[in-house]
């Protein structure tokens, strides 16, 4: 299918001042509690705003096709009805409810969005066929050959993007969301994405949108924030030892070619990775949570999956129930101690106006990751063994200089100005220091 030519978008507005010093937290709905459903889910907001998460992006709630399902359940990205709630969640007015009380505790919401198809069996199959991409005998095609549960759009019928772009202002006007994560932002063509924000935004000013994809481009047109696998892989690679400290900033260096306002989604974890690739524990087992320190020091967004504040250490099921095992939140409190530094230092903002970032130079830099955030009076310096063996380093003290907190001890120190801090630090250990003002 052809895809129609790009064009420009003025992302100058964009994005929303409050997202300067938020999170995100995706929820996945399905496997979140025992029933999957909005209704028991609903207490979870306050242990959630008590973390310090501001920002929610749900999975997608719609009902889920039949016709070339996949498992007992079906994907969620596998859409029947853009204009429902799946009743194994609950009932529209649930999710209003569900919105409301978040808004009321200080959090947006987000939804998941699947612009590229639709389930095999959505109304427009059989009432606008033409929405559809066709194989030269005039069947429909999925958009990826193994991709059989879901049939590819067709993004040159102007009736159809007209219609998807209802689809999503209806969530907005009757729900009252705040933005949307979109599925596979790139395989949709990316003219399509200035034209579905310009109305959007018409609907209500203010909304985050979150593209899964990392091309500039889309950042350009339309989107606030990407995702940064250029990261996310090299911290994999790190963490069983492929590669080593200097990897992470060859992964930053791709952030030049964004535009200065682009929000970058940093992660240990998500849906796709956990489910299909293996969870924290699999992939960077004893480093998990010295890469999670990292993504919350990054100008960036920090992004916490389902299960991550219980150390999820497993698969979840995609097209079954299987529902995470929260134990007692073991990681709870090492999410909450990131969550507030984040919140509410200035330093930690993101974005073209957040604060400075400084890598600093160390005796041990293959092993050794430290750098300094700093905006106004706020400051935090991160330092980092991102390796599997004990390792001795020497900082030049006039780049840590003060006094300050280490976050996690929580230990009062003071660096001097005139002296070299040797600093001895066990494998995939991290110290977090926020200074005084």
């Amino acid at each position: 299918m052809a895809r129609a030519k790009q064009i420009k978008s003025s992302m100058s507005d964009y994005p929303p001042g409050w997202s300067y010093n938020a999170n995100i937290y995706e929820v996945n709905l399905r496997q979140y509690t025992k029933s999957g459903t909005i209704r028991e889910f609903m207490p979870h907001l306050d242990r959630l705003s008590k973390m310090g998460v501001k920002i929610l992006w749900f999975m997608p709630i719609q009902p889920i096709g039949v016709k070339g399902r996949k498992g007992s359940l079906g994907s969620y990205y596998s859409i029947k009805d853009y204009l429902a709630v799946n009743p194994e969640h609950g009932t529209t007015e649930e999710w209003i409810q569900l919105v409301d009380k978040a808004h009321a505790l200080g959090m947006k919401v987000i939804l998941d969005w699947v612009a590229n198809h639709t389930s095999n069996d959505h109304a427009w199959i059989t009432s606008h066929p033409e929405y559809y991409t066709k194989d030269s005998t005039g069947k429909i095609i999925p958009p990826v050959a193994d991709w059989l549960d879901v049939s590819d759009l067709n993004y040159d019928n102007k009736e159809m993007r007209q219609a998807m772009i209802e689809s999503m202002k209806y969530w907005v006007r009757a729900t009252n969301i705040d933005g949307f994560r979109c599925d596979v932002a790139e395989m949709v063509p990316t003219d399509f994405w200035p034209d579905a924000r310009r109305q959007l935004e018409m609907e209500r000013k203010g909304l985050f949108m979150l593209a899964e994809g990392e091309k500039p481009e889309l950042h350009e047109k339309a989107f606030d924030m990407g995702y940064t696998w250029s990261l996310f892989h090299p911290m994999n690679e790190i963490a069983i030892g492929k590669k080593n400290a200097k990897a992470i900033d060859e992964a930053l260096a791709s952030k030049a070619s964004f535009p200065p306002n682009a929000f970058r989604m940093y992660f240990t974890n998500n849906h796709d990775e956990n489910s299909w690739n293996g969870s924290n524990w699999e992939k960077m087992g004893e480093a998990s949570k010295a890469f999670a320190v990292l993504t919350f020091g990054l100008n960036g967004m920090p992004l916490i999956y389902s299960g991550q504040e219980a150390d999820n250490r497993r698969r979840l099921s995609f097209f079954e129930k299987d529902s995470i095992d929260w134990k007692d939140y073991p990681l709870q409190d090492f999410y909450t101690r990131l969550l507030s530094l984040k919140n509410n230092e200035a330093a930690l903002s993101h974005g073209e106006t957040g604060g400075t970032f400084t890598k600093i130079p160390t005796s041990n830099d293959e092993n050794i990751y430290a750098f300094k955030r700093e905006k106004e009076k706020s400051k935090v310096v991160f330092i980092l063994n991102l390796s599997a063996k004990k390792q001795k380093v020497k900082i030049n003290s006039q780049e840590i200089a003060g006094n300050c907190v280490e976050v996690f001890s929580p230990q009062n120190v003071t660096f001097n100005l005139d002296s070299k801090q040797n600093i001895s630090m066990e494998p995939w250990t991290y110290l977090v220091y926020r200074y005084n003002n």
